[in-house]
């Protein structure tokens, strides 16, 4: 694992079938170090923390599956770098997950611009959330995307009082209508520390 790496190349990638026989202990890895990468808000939404490692794995699996070769890789680590946090932040995929198409159809509707009202509570400081702009999240007609990504950008004084086990830090989504909040783990927060290099 290679955290600290900030920017993945084509030089990273590994040949198809290197990673065709490593890809069951990988995967395996992946999912291990993903359990302390995430936190649940509410009923429906979960907060998935990128860090090199996590896109790298996406990354392979895309080219695993698809097998669209230099060009395939090309749009790939054009998607995924900018997921990488960059030292001073932390990367969320956020996602809303319902089941039933109806109901989430319904909730998403309920949800407009739910991108611009979620944040990191450190200590009673609000690290306000940054949606990624190369898509429209939430459509004309007022739908929202179930999937959004959000960049959390810190001030070297926030990332102290982060990475200070005393700190409660929590994870808000202010909507109208989903208001929750989570407080992050120690075992997360240690996690996620590591981001911030």
């Amino acid at each position: 694992m290679v955290a600290m790496k900030k920017e993945i190349t084509p030089a990273d990638i590994l040949p198809y079938e290197v990673y065709a026989k490593e890809r069951k202990q990988r995967r395996a890895a992946i999912t291990e170090m993903k359990k302390n990468r995430r936190v649940e808000v509410g009923p429906y939404a979960t907060f998935y923390f990128e860090n090199y490692d996590t896109m790298f794995q996406q990354i392979q699996e895309m080219l695993h599956i698809e097998k669209g070769g230099e060009e395939q890789l090309a749009d790939e680590l054009h998607a995924y770098n900018p997921l990488i946090p960059q030292g001073s932040e932390l990367v969320a995929t956020v996602m809303f997950e319902i089941n039933d198409p109806v109901r989430r159809d319904r909730f998403l509707r309920s949800i407009t611009w739910v991108e611009k009202h979620l944040f990191i509570d450190v200590g009673g400081e609000k690290v306000a959330g940054e949606a990624e702009t190369d898509v429209e999240r939430t459509k004309a007609d007022g739908k929202t995307s179930s999937v959004h990504f959000v960049h959390f950008r810190f001030t070297p004084e926030q990332i102290a009082k982060f990475r200070d086990p005393a700190t409660q830090v929590m994870v808000v989504i202010a909507h109208e209508n989903y208001h929750h909040m989570a407080v992050m783990q120690p075992q997360v927060k240690e996690a996620l520390a590591k981001d911030f290099a």
